[in-house]
């Protein structure tokens, strides 16, 4: 709950940043950096023209971008991503959560109290502007209505975040007086129910696709297909709390029929998304090439999808909401490269890393089906008097490069185990490529060759046996916390799969839909789905289940989804006899066991998030969570 002192924070926080905050899109407004601070002005000599709306807009994309540009760190609440450390400063919104498989719920206080600062900026910016509409030219209103339509889907993003955590907050839509003077009444508000919340989410995303453009003026910009997407979603996932209950949530009850509408009307939006606006997946959704084991100078066209090339070019339409970043020299950079690289990427820390589970989810190019499970053991032999590293030659060992033959293209893409080559950069320089060998950090080897030539990468933060390659740039030139990828927050390939999960909670397998899964199996070259994929329900919606765990991996949608399914329990303990998940690296070592002998609580405790205790203490009428009281 925002309060009079934690408003004023957030004040202060957004003052600090007035400058470089509100000119946050350097692809579309870095004409803005010269401009004064909207909080610096009174209302009467700031908001006169269209240039100080547009100024304000740039402000509260800056304020939400930094509460949805590092979701990666939820997927360390899932099953196949390993998050081991926060690197974040102590004035990102993500600093203090927990992004461990459990013990998470009462760990986000900041993340919430910067989600309402966020609300705070794009109430700024509708409010004012929509002051600005009786006195304005006739030639200003249609771009003022798109300013406050990009606004209100900010909004609308930013209170689906909060009640996908807390369930019901406190919403309301407008500022307090100087943003953070006055604003007693904030420290007086209620929990609004869920139900009244969602019902102004899907209103400001009405509004937003009236009066967005078809396409996005820029990269990181609104657009119809961008909240119509997002009204789909919200929409799926109120079918999702309605279908399989929501009971820590005291306040919510389910309903079938609710759940039917909300499911219909997600695949509405859906559909419309995909075929109303011409949006194709990246290259045509064509795997493209992939190089032999052991190399990496061709990737497949699922890499380059996350290069910030890609990332950035407004013809790229599968990234249908996104938030860019700038480059160095600008304060504005991303840290894509120091969360998810090694030492040997300019020296980063290596915090998100995949888990042993994950490769094992990469389904046989040939079959189509998933492979014979990996093998986890010690290496053998190790080296030899020369250091040259011998992988053992047991088939279907997880040290064995042969072991990862023939997978989908998107593996390769997405994540390194032994042998496997990456470029090298320090001093934003290449250093050239080096093998990634689990346990061997830094040394020099040689590989098939009298001479030492390869130094291997320094991953001496590992804990898995694996490595990421997805995010982390091909090339040198930027350092690990300026790159200027935009990150997605809604991707062409996640609005399939969402369209397909939605039509078969209402009407079971559907031919459209079944293709549409397809589309997102073929850019990992995997054949389409058999038949027995595709029979029923309960098959369909795992191999949907299975393409957005490969698909949407460390993208910050798997925590979600186990929440809004009900499947923490599944994914944890699947024997049912709680004894948990005992998860160990590729040598069968580092044992981390998540949930044995867990109590319902534990379990309850991660389905819904603890509201501030500190908020709770300024606000005698917030309540509290059920897990939590």
């Amino acid at each position: 709950m925002i309060t009079k002192n934690n408003t004023t924070k957030i004040s202060q926080i957004m003052a600090a940043l007035a400058f470089m905050a509100l000119t946050l899109l350097p692809t579309a407004c870095s004409d803005l950096l010269d401009q004064p601070s909207a909080n610096a002005l009174s209302a009467d000599q700031f908001w006169r023209s269209e240039g100080d709306a547009t100024t304000a807009l740039m402000g509260a994309y800056s304020a939400v971008r930094q509460c949805f540009d590092r979701d990666y760190y939820f997927d360390g609440q899932g099953e196949f991503v390993y998050h081991n450390f926060n690197a974040t400063a102590s004035t990102n919104p993500y600093n203090g959560g927990s992004y461990n498989p459990s013990g998470y719920g009462s760990n986000f206080d900041t993340y919430f109290r910067y989600l309402y600062g966020a609300v705070i900026r794009t109430n700024y910016v509708v409010v004012n502007v929509e002051k600005m509409l009786p006195t304005v030219p006739a030639s200003s209103v249609a771009n003022l209505e798109s300013i406050i339509g990009e606004a209100r889907l900010l909004r609308a993003l930013v209170y689906f975040r909060l009640i996908s955590m807390w369930g019901d907050v406190p919403y309301f839509e407008n500022v307090p007086t100087g943003i953070g003077e006055n604003n007693a009444v904030f420290a007086l508000m209620s929990r609004t129910p869920i139900a009244t919340i969602k019902g102004k989410i899907l209103e400001d995303l009405t509004y937003a696709y009236d009066k967005l453009p078809e396409k996005k003026p820029a990269a990181g910009r609104g657009s119809k297909p961008a909240a119509l997407a997002l009204r789909g979603k919200v929409q799926l996932f109120w079918g999702s709390w309605n279908k399989f209950g929501w009971p820590e949530l005291s306040t919510f009850t389910p309903s079938s029929s609710e759940a039917t509408a909300a499911y219909t009307a997600a695949a509405d939006d859906f559909r419309k998304v995909i075929n109303d606006f011409g949006l194709t997946l990246y290259r045509g959704g064509d795997p493209g090439q992939i190089d032999a084991l052991g190399k990496a100078d061709i990737l497949p066209n699922y890499f380059y999808l996350f290069q910030p090339a890609a990332s950035n070019d407004v013809s790229n339409t599968e990234f249908i909401m996104s938030f860019n970043h700038g480059t160095t020299g600008t304060g504005q950079g991303e840290e894509l490269m120091r969360d998810f690289g090694t030492r040997t990427n300019q020296f980063a820390q290596g915090g998100t890393k995949p888990r042993f589970a994950l490769a094992d989810r990469y389904q046989s190019v040939t079959t189509g089906d998933f492979a014979t499970p990996l093998i986890k053991g010690n290496p053998a032999p190790g080296s030899d008097a020369n250091n040259t590293i011998l992988p053992p030659s047991t088939p279907n060992h997880a040290l064995n490069p042969q072991s990862y033959a023939n997978r989908d293209y998107r593996m390769k893409a997405t994540m390194m185990w032994n042998f496997e080559m990456i470029l090298g950069s320090a001093s934003l320089k290449s250093t050239g490529m080096s093998p990634f060998i689990y346990g061997n950090n830094g040394q020099t080897i040689k590989i098939n060759s009298a001479t030492a030539n390869y130094v291997t990468v320094n991953a001496d933060n590992n804990q898995t046996g694996y490595l990421f390659r997805k995010f982390i740039r091909n090339y040198a030139g930027q350092d690990r916390s300026d790159g200027d990828f935009s990150w997605p927050v809604i991707r062409l390939a996640d609005v399939y799969l969402m369209y397909a999960e939605a039509t078969n909670e209402v009407s079971g397998p559907q031919g459209d839909a079944i293709a549409l899964v397809n589309k997102v199996r073929f850019r990992g070259n995997l054949p389409p789905l058999a038949g027995a994929k595709t029979a029923d329900y309960a098959s369909f919606f795992a191999a949907i289940e299975q393409e957005r765990i490969v698909e949407l991996v460390a993208e910050g949608q798997r925590s979600f989804d186990l929440r809004r399914w009900r499947a923490i329990e599944r994914a944890w303990d699947p024997t049912g006899t709680n004894v948990g998940t005992d998860t160990r690296d590729t040598k069968n070592a580092n044992s981390m066991v998540y949930f044995r002998n867990a109590t319902p609580l534990t379990y309850q405790q991660c389905y819904i998030f603890r509201i501030p205790p500190g908020e709770r203490d300024k606000n005698p009428n917030l309540t509290q969570n059920t897990p939590w009281l």
